[in-house]
């Protein structure tokens, strides 16, 4: 049996210097130049490790020292198959002193259960124990201009062979939003699943009315469409709607954060992702959760493709999660994996090496990498 005690835990700092993201594109009113992540490595007296990347934020150094000062006292000494007690020591810590950001725990949590796929050689998915070989892909927008943009990308998107297209609309103007999701539906005709994702910009009525017109359209889902923490809003607007409306991906400490919103009927489908859920425990946990109760988890988009690798996995495990969510242009975001997610014609088909099945392209990150912590 391989020692799998955990000897060190190593992070880096990065910047991908070879995208700019312009203030439009989030709505925050920033450009991003430069996509900054972490890369954090377990490593195990075994000699056997393993990494994951890490969302950061706006700035990958403070998200480093945040993650370095409470994950390596909590990792090192402990044995790395123990995943669920270091889940709920982790969880201790945060409630008494730490208070990290939702995207903190994630990559170390990944790389517990990846260390003990690769100790038993078999794949992540299934080593999680596999529920499907293959799992439909669609890709979403970032914030554009004009519904002519949109258009145009949902067509690429229809063409380049996914499964769906969903929206993050500008959200300015009701009326604007209501258009563009209009074009794009006689754009794309009626055979192609359609989503609309506004990130929470409207009043309640505003959401109702917004909701309404996506059903005359026939749209899949209504995401976000209120903040994930307005339960009373939210429950409302799912009970005077038929489209599904879809919710929690922000809410911070899974699964217990999300029982309230599916045993009451806060939203139709709930949200999780191995980054902002606390790693593969958290989405397990909250996809079990949410089948218990003939509900959907969506897994949701972690952005960098090393994360959606893990993502795939985790879909490839559970029964209630209907696609794989990748940000478009999805070339923008591929980086740190040696070689593209495995998706043909829409479909990504699980892979069969150990652990991830596919490595990281490591002279990329030692080129992205600016500290080591």
């Amino acid at each position: 049996m391989l020692a799998m005690r955990i000897s060190d835990v190593e992070i880096r700092c990065c910047r991908h210097k070879g995208l700019t993201l312009t203030a439009d594109s989030f709505r925050d009113g920033a450009t991003i130049d430069g996509l900054e992540f972490l890369v954090l490595t377990v490593k195990t007296e075994s000699g056997l490790s393993a990494s994951m990347f890490g969302f950061a934020g706006r700035s990958a150094l403070g998200a480093g020292h945040l993650a370095a000062s409470s994950l390596r006292p909590l990792l090192v000494g402990r044995n790395a198959l123990d995943r669920e007690a270091i889940w709920k020591a982790y969880r201790v810590a945060d409630r008494w002193w730490h208070h990290l950001p939702i995207y903190t725990f994630g990559p170390a949590d990944i790389c517990l259960w990846l260390l003990g796929a690769q100790a038993a050689n078999q794949p992540l998915w299934r080593y999680l124990g596999g529920a499907r070989k293959e799992v439909p892909v669609y890709c979403s927008s970032l914030v554009l201009p004009d519904a002519d943009v949109y258009v145009a990308e949902a067509l690429a998107v229809k063409n380049e062979g996914y499964k769906a297209y969903k929206t993050h609309p500008p959200g300015k103007s009701l009326k604007q939003d209501i258009e563009i999701h209009e074009a794009i539906r006689d754009a794309v005709g009626e055979d192609f699943d359609l989503m609309a994702d506004p990130v929470a910009p409207y009043t309640l009525e505003e959401a109702i009315q917004f909701g309404r017109a996506l059903e005359r359209l026939n749209f899949k889902w209504l995401e976000e469409p209120l903040p994930d923490e307005s339960f009373s809003a939210l429950r409302e607007l799912t009970r005077v709607l038929e489209i599904p409306v879809l919710g929690t991906e922000v809410l911070a400490k899974h699964p217990y954060s999300v029982a309230e919103c599916i045993a009451t009927r806060v939203v139709d489908i709930v949200r999780a992702d191995v980054s902002w859920t606390g790693g593969v425990t958290g989405v397990m946990k909250t996809a079990h959760l949410a089948e218990a109760f003939h509900m959907n988890c969506e897994i949701h988009s972690s952005i960098f493709h090393p994360l959606e690798l893990v993502n795939l996995h985790v879909n490839g495990a559970v029964n209630n999660s209907t696609y794989l969510e990748l940000l478009y242009p999805t070339n923008s975001f591929e980086f740190g994996l040696a070689e593209p997610l495995p998706i043909s014609n829409g479909i990504a088909t699980l892979p069969e090496g150990s652990g991830l099945g596919i490595e990281f392209d490591w002279d990329m990150i030692d080129n992205a990498t600016f500290a080591r912590l």
